[in-house]
């Protein structure tokens, strides 16, 4: 006989409860097999997620081990590679990359009368060759060049509009405004170069330079034909108590070293600078921080000049001669000294900017 509990409203039997205790426990089966099913289908997702990054990095690193194995394969061959347009994008541009790239963008076909160029690359080959050869050698830091003529979209994506230019690039990131070298005011000496590579790189290159025995040839030439002419003379030695000679000597070095032939020798400076865009050529540098070769070539003239007008008056003035050739020499010695002075100032109020102070020429 079926029992009724009143429930204040409706009638519920004994059968109406066990059948919803039943329908509960269905539904809570139901749910425990969802919520498993979607921790599958989750655990199944991440799974292939890292099986498809674990492939992507498997594949950047077979990459990366071959451009260093291709870089070194070239650099066995020699120290500085050659690069046209899709070698530079593709092993200096394109990442993956581990290792740092200097670049010397350049232009050394005969037709481009660049003279710069090639002094350069000269110094470049000397520091390529002294960290190939070292013991210090790894597969951090390769040296490559960039001609204009095999790789003029390079200089065009890189809106470059001279040569030679040093660009470094670094492992990781892009270039920054110190990693291109600041030629014109430092010089392209090796040891320069060095010097900035290890500031980008932390990669410190001893520059060793091939023997140059012209030095010592000249000296003893020179130490030759000195010897020569004393024992020619040997009976008669005046003329190393002449104090013109000796005056002169003198001053030949005053000229050399205040026109700074030494700073050149430090520096290594180009004998000048030809824009590429006009093809003009400037022997006169226009920063107070550099020079050219050319430069130096120009000061000791007008030191010599003006020293030559000096020497004139003074023996104007101390010579007891006739009175019309003492005048003329004054005049010449006086137009000697005030017209190279005055272009000896012009050249100084160019590099130094903002200097109020001329005469006769600005």
């Amino acid at each position: 006989m079926a029992r009724y509990h009143w429930s204040g409203s409706w009638p519920v039997t004994e059968q109406d409860v066990c059948g919803a205790g039943a329908a509960g426990t269905a539904t809570t089966d139901m749910a425990r097999s969802a919520n498993m099913c979607i921790g599958g289908g989750c655990c199944l997702l991440v799974l292939l997620l890292c099986l498809r990054s674990s492939g992507g990095q498997k594949k950047k690193e077979n990459l990366l081990a071959e451009k260093v194995e291709q870089l070194m394969e070239w650099s066995s061959r020699r120290s500085v590679i050659r690069m046209n347009g899709d070698k530079f994008r593709r092993f200096v541009k394109a990442p993956p990359r581990n290792y740092s790239m200097l670049v010397m963008f350049t232009a050394l076909q005969p037709q481009r009368q660049c003279s710069v160029c090639r002094q350069a690359n000269e110094e470049y080959q000397v520091l390529a060759n002294s960290w190939r050869y070292s013991s210090a050698f790894s597969n951090k830091l390769f040296f490559t060049v960039v001609d204009y003529d095999e790789g003029a979209d390079v200089f065009q994506q890189l809106n470059m509009n001279s040569a030679p230019t040093f660009m470094h690039f670094p492992a990781k990131g892009k270039p920054k405004r110190a990693d291109t070298f600041d030629l014109q005011r430092i010089g392209f000496a090796a040891e320069q170069l060095a010097k900035w590579i290890a500031d980008r790189t932390d990669v410190h290159i001893r520059v060793f330079r091939p023997p140059n025995y012209s030095g010592t040839i000249a000296l003893a030439l020179l130490v030759s034909l000195v010897g020569g002419l004393l024992y020619l003379r040997r009976n008669n030695l005046e003329f190393i108590y002449n104090k013109t000679g000796w005056a002169m000597a003198a001053l030949c070095v005053v000229f050399a070293m205040t026109s700074g032939q030494m700073w050149n020798h430090i520096r290594g400076p180009p004998y000048a600078h030809k824009n590429p865009q006009n093809g003009q050529v400037s022997y006169i540098h226009g920063s107070s921080q550099a020079q050219f070769v050319a430069e130096s070539h120009i000061i000791l003239l007008l030191n010599a000049a003006i020293t030559m007008g000096m020497v004139l008056l003074n023996e104007a003035a101390t010579s007891k001669g006739d009175v019309g050739k003492r005048r003329i020499i004054c005049l010449v010695g006086l137009g000697l000294v005030v017209f190279f002075f005055s272009f000896l100032l012009s050249i100084f109020r160019s590099k130094y900017h903002g200097y109020p102070y001329s005469f006769l020429i600005k």
